[in-house]
């Protein structure tokens, strides 16, 4: 679709297109068999697709006129083309979703509609998933990301990875966007998998190609040591069923030794800020992933230190994600009611209303405490308000725990 996109500069189509190839896909390769090159095939009937869609629309742009040309050309009396040999340019080498990147991530948009676009057209998540991660209507999020694809079509916002000049003014948004995408795959919005690797891999893939254009940029370092050291723990977080391993009870084995120590090398990297200064977002958040995986065993994490950090970051920005981990974190660090309190606040000012994790907290504190009739109405609030299969299994197992003792 980023190929797509590139070629048309028409989104809609693009999506339409991209598609109608895998709809074909899913009739034509039982009967005839997976080809060789299920990508090329992929990307030759959806740019087929979208000639057809083009011609119908009456559209008269040059770009699209020179394009259908070299298509046609390139064809010639042997059917469709190979992908591998359409469509150049003369832009430098970079990746079509790195392209695609820089385009959502835009100054010219909004910073929600900037994320939101990007997680549509290359995280691949519907506008529901989008909407659930936002907190908001499913029909605000559509209208939101219709407006953002109107906006780059009306101003001729180019498909392109910016100049070296306009490269740090631009850097704060694709951050926020892979960001997100790795939040998606870390822990899914819904469905029957807790976690979806190939965002996380993807996110991981694209920052690396960002700190390659900026490589003094340290909030970007600091951004891939946090997702290496996250995605570390990837295979420790479910079990052979798939079900959801706290990180008490997770077996250290199963990290990933080496996305650890790449991760804590590219924190080490990262310059410090300025005594006068804070310390950046991403850089925070890679220290508190870095305490977690330099511990030994769960009993060895330094509860204090992950508290200390999510104070900086709660100066930075005021977010009620923040002030959740915060206090669950200050649970672990000062006793299960010092975090109670800060949850009972977060509670009353309704920021997380419907978010499960706010309930399964005060539950996994109030079972800590041994209030298990209290406990056991949190975690039923909880498992209502779950939204992946993994979690709400999670929770049943803890709340049957109780009973039992």
């Amino acid at each position: 679709m980023a190929t797509l996109i590139r070629a048309t500069g028409d989104w809609d189509v693009a999506e339409e297109a991209a598609a109608g190839a895998f709809e074909r896909a899913a009739l034509t390769w039982p009967r005839d068999g997976v080809p060789r090159n299920p990508g090329a095939w992929l990307t030759t009937a959806a740019r087929n697709l979208a000639l057809d869609r083009l011609r119908r629309r009456g559209v008269e742009a040059d770009k699209v006129r020179e394009w259908i040309a070299m298509q046609e050309a390139s064809a010639g009396a042997d059917g469709p083309p190979d992908p591998a040999d359409v469509v150049a340019d003369d832009e430098p080498d970079w990746d079509d979703r790195l392209r695609l990147v820089f385009t959502c991530a835009h100054p010219a948009l909004p910073m929600e509609a900037r994320v939101a676009l990007t997680l549509r057209t290359v995280g691949g998540l519907d506008t529901g998933e989008i909407a659930r991660a936002f907190h908001v209507p499913e029909p605000t999020m559509g209208q939101r990301i219709s407006r953002a694809k109107r906006k780059i079509r009306h101003a001729g916002i180019p498909y392109r990875v910016p100049s070296a000049d306009l490269l740090p003014e631009r850097l704060d948004g694709v951050l926020a966007v892979l960001y997100l995408i790795a939040n998606e795959g870390y822990l899914a919005s819904h469905g029957d998998a807790l976690q979806r690797l190939d965002l996380a891999e993807e996110a991981i893939r694209l920052t690396r190609l960002v700190v390659a254009l900026l490589p003094d940029a340290d909030e970007a370092r600091a951004l891939l040591a946090m997702l290496l050291l996250q995605h570390a723990r990837s295979a420790a977080r479910t079990d052979a069923s798939g079900d959801l391993v706290p990180l008490p009870e997770q077996h250290r084995s199963r990290w990933d030794a080496a996305g650890i120590a790449e991760g804590l090398a590219l924190l080490e990297r990262t310059h410090l800020p300025a005594a006068s200064a804070p310390a950046g977002p991403y850089r925070l958040q890679a220290e508190i992933q870095a305490v977690h995986a330099r511990a030994q065993t769960a009993d060895d994490t330094d509860w204090r230190a992950i508290v200390a950090r999510y104070d900086d970051l709660a100066m930075l920005a005021d977010s009620p994600f923040v002030a959740l981990n915060r206090a669950i974190a200050r649970g672990m660090a000062f006793g299960p009611r010092a975090g109670l309190d800060d949850l009972a606040l977060l509670e009353a000012s309704g920021r997380l209303d419907g978010y499960h994790l706010l309930p399964a907290a005060q539950a996994d504190l109030l079972r800590r405490l041994g209030e298990t009739d209290a406990a056991a109405a949190r975690y039923r609030a909880a498992i209502a308000l779950a939204r992946t299969g993994p979690e709400r299994r999670f929770l049943e197992r803890r709340l049957a725990e109780l009973s039992t003792g």
